[in-house]
């Protein structure tokens, strides 16, 4: 599957020195030290509303990790899946009227679409549900083999032949290993947390004949109308949403990856499932860390479709909204903090935008060496976008004091350095390099 367009990141003097992030399994922030090479992977849509603010952040939050990497001189090679079929894409489009092949060519395009207006960084492999099937089928019939999943009976109104994950079995394999996986790794959440929330999440606790509860589906056999391909021994249907993003992971990243990334509304079950998937198939970690991005909300209630309060940045880009204003308030934020998008959020990133820009055409060497520094060791504190955009700010308000003051002439200009385009370049590079975010406007 194609991803999107991106301009080059500029090359910038010096580097980063690492990164400290907050590892939502260690429950602590641990260094990333500079390695010559790192990877990511970032859990994509399923796409049947993109690309809300939710979404958004998440995504913006991992550039800006992928660009601390960058800027640090490492190779980053990173991975986003689509889920482009599951029951919510399918529900949606029964509801609507809609094939459901096209309504996801269209939402998945129209996240190509926002993703490229927001400078994110596209991954070098952009991977749908649908065409890794093939890749999935054979590791599910491998669990089976191992007595690692097993075949539900019908009942219920459910068809017989879906395959579950036995997560008592996988828990026991090599117990004396530091290295192996157990159920809570992750989330670190007691049995009755988990019972709920996969009940919330697309889980299925309480169908009957399942050998644990909380044992996540592998394999959908095939229901009348709905769409499904051949599965091998396990017969026609389609995978589970876990294992969908454990197979990906393992195909295209080293083992295991440096981070895996997305909302903290996955932390369970999806993370938790898909570490289990992986540590199962090949007996290695999925990932070395795990980080989480806050979830974001609508005038303090929580964001959906439902409610329709869905912001969406292509509704934002439509009503004349500048991308890297869009951009710039969601940066305005933690990416592990919870927030809400309100009437101020957005007048506030546009002044912000402007301020800068208007600071950007005096800038001089010295200012592009201390906001280059300055925003580099924010980020270096777990990303720490809010901080590093108050340095910048600051910068902004100073060199605005400065050019008040000065003497209006050209003479005057020039000797300071204020009228040197190749400082307000640098500047300007420093920003969208470390930021994302685009000064010259388009």
């Amino acid at each position: 599957m194609i991803a999107w367009n991106s301009t080059p990141v500029p090359d910038l003097d010096g580097s980063q020195s690492g990164i400290e992030l907050f590892d939502t399994a260690r429950e602590e922030l641990v260094p990333l030290p500079v390695r010559p090479e790192r990877s990511l992977y970032v859990c994509g849509i399923t796409p049947y509303d993109a690309t809300h603010l939710g979404h958004a952040a998440t995504y913006v939050a991992f550039d800006l990790l992928n660009r601390v990497w960058r800027d640090a001189g490492s190779t980053v090679s990173y991975v986003q899946n689509v889920t482009d079929v599951d029951d919510p894409l399918l529900e949606r489009a029964t509801a609507t009227g809609v094939d459901w092949r096209d309504l996801a060519a269209e939402q998945i395009q129209l996240f190509r679409e926002d993703m490229e207006a927001l400078n994110v960084l596209p991954p070098d492999h952009y991977i749908g549900a649908v065409e890794s099937i093939g890749w999935i089928a054979p590791v599910v019939e491998e669990l089976v083999d191992r007595d690692l999943a097993y075949a539900v009976p019908g009942g219920a109104g459910e068809p017989g032949g879906d395959i579950y994950f036995s997560l008592d079995a996988v828990a026991a394999l090599h117990e004396d290993d530091d290295a192996r996986w157990f159920l809570g790794q992750i989330s670190h959440l007691d049995a009755d947390v988990m019972l709920g929330l996969s009940a919330e999440r697309g889980g299925d606790p309480a169908r009957p004949h399942k050998r644990n509860a909380l044992d996540p589906l592998l394999w959908r056999v095939e229901r009348p109308g709905e769409p499904s391909w051949p599965g091998g021994r396990l017969g026609e249907g389609r995978p589970g949403w876990h294992i969908e993003c454990a197979v990906i992971a393992r195909r295209f990243l080293p083992a295991p990856f440096t981070v895996q990334g997305g909302g903290s509304d996955l932390v369970f079950p999806h993370h938790e499932m898909s570490a289990s998937h992986a540590w199962a198939a090949g007996g290695v970690p999925l990932a070395d860390h795990y980080a989480h991005t806050g979830m974001v909300g609508f005038d303090g209630e929580k964001m959906s479709k439902s409610r329709g309060n869905l912001v969406l940045v292509s509704k934002l880009r439509r009503a004349g909204v500048e991308p890297a204003a869009i951009r710039l308030a969601i940066l305005a934020h933690h990416y592990r903090t919870d927030w809400s998008w309100t009437d101020q959020v957005l007048p506030e990133a546009v002044a912000r935008l402007e301020a800068w820009r208007g600071a950007a055409r005096s800038a001089t060497e010295s200012d592009v060496v201390l906001v280059r520094d300055r925003v580099r060791e924010q980020l270096a504190n777990d990303l720490d976008a809010p901080a590093a955009l108050h340095v910048i700010d600051e910068w902004a308000a100073s060199t605005r004091e400065r050019t008040d003051e000065r003497p209006r002439s050209s003479t005057a200009r020039a000797a300071d350095g204020a009228e040197d385009g190749g400082a307000q370049q640098r500047l300007t590079d420093v920003v969208d390099a470390l930021l994302g975010v685009r000064l010259p406007e388009s």
